[in-house]
């Protein structure tokens, strides 16, 4: 897809790469998207992983070929910070929401939170919240919330690698720390742990630290992104810097820029994949995953090798 040029109507081709914004409270993640394709110029821009509109912090953008990639993003860790209130329920677990129910939670103790809190550390199951952005029946969820329908969901596992909680001045308000595998809902962690300590808790904020490689120290606000401009932009192979990386000859880039099923141990690959492949000048050429116990073949073809045609 392409960009169109403000003189005489011309047509150029838009960036290609990474963005990580700071999302202020407020918006959604889909505002944030459009705003970026304002700033660079592109309707070509996608994000990985979803943030509530409360919610602030790292939203990674891909835009042009490396919307393709995003989904390497979205498997990565996700670290948060968040602040929950003891003592009150809402229906969408946040501030956002209406209060369902109440309790007289100002005596409960670090004690009492850490008992509750190793039960929700490692592999747990969780049910997704009615007001989260996943599928039931081809439907995202908060869409029949907000029609007043609830239906069931499924429990899925996820993996709390930490959970921690630090107690503020306010007994009834206490700050969590939390990092985890894609598919967590904090929210539901801080409803969790009001239900195991007998009442019910909501997330009051919730920022997001981390997703996967990207951090905030690498994050712009929005008002920082329209003044950079395409300076913000990494290169595409930012987003699969964590995988194992093969630099081709010019002869395999060729093959790999066609999409060509490749012999694994004529590339000396092991394993699953996937892998990143390069081109002798470093451009990010394509994404390869094992086919079968000899070959492997392509998940995603960026562009064509240099000097290809």
């Amino acid at each position: 897809m392409l960009a169109k040029r403000a003189m005489g109507g011309a047509e150029r081709p838009g960036p290609d790469g990474i963005v990580v914004v700071d999302k202020p409270a407020g918006i959604t993640s889909h505002d944030v998207v459009a705003a970026c394709r304002r700033i660079f110029r592109t309707s070509r821009v996608g994000h990985g992983g979803t943030l509530d509109p409360a919610a602030t912090g790292v939203l990674v953008l891909g835009l042009g070929r490396a919307t393709r990639l995003l989904r390497y993003v979205v498997e990565g860790t996700k670290q948060y910070s968040a602040t929950l209130r003891l003592g009150v329920a809402t229906t969408t677990l946040d501030a956002e929401g209406e209060v369902c129910g109440t309790w007289d939670m100002s005596g409960v103790t670090q004690q009492d939170l850490e008992r509750c809190a190793q039960g929700l550390r490692g592999k747990i199951m969780q049910v997704p919240p009615m007001v989260s952005a996943r599928k039931v029946g081809g439907q995202r969820l908060y869409r029949l919330a907000r029609a007043g329908i609830e239906v069931e969901r499924e429990a899925r596992e996820v993996l709390v690698e930490r959970l921690e909680l630090f107690g503020t001045p306010d007994p009834t308000l206490w700050r969590m720390e939390v990092t985890c595998s894609a598919g967590t809902y904090v929210r539901v962690l801080a409803a969790d742990l009001g239900a195991c300590l007998g009442g019910g808790a909501h997330l009051v904020s919730l920022r997001r630290e981390k997703v996967g490689l990207f951090g905030l120290e690498q994050a712009h606000g929005l008002e920082e992104l329209r003044e950079l401009g395409d300076s913000a932009i990494m290169a595409a192979a930012a987003a699969v810097s964590h995988l194992p990386s093969v630099v081709l000859s010019t002869t395999m880039a060729k093959a790999v820029s066609n999409g060509a099923v490749l012999c694994a141990s004529e590339l000396s690959l092991d394993g699953q994949g996937p892998w990143a492949f390069f081109d002798e000048e470093g451009e990010l050429l394509a994404l390869y995953e094992t086919r079968d116990a000899s070959s492997v073949k392509p998940s995603v073809v960026l562009r064509a090798a240099s000097g290809s045609h």
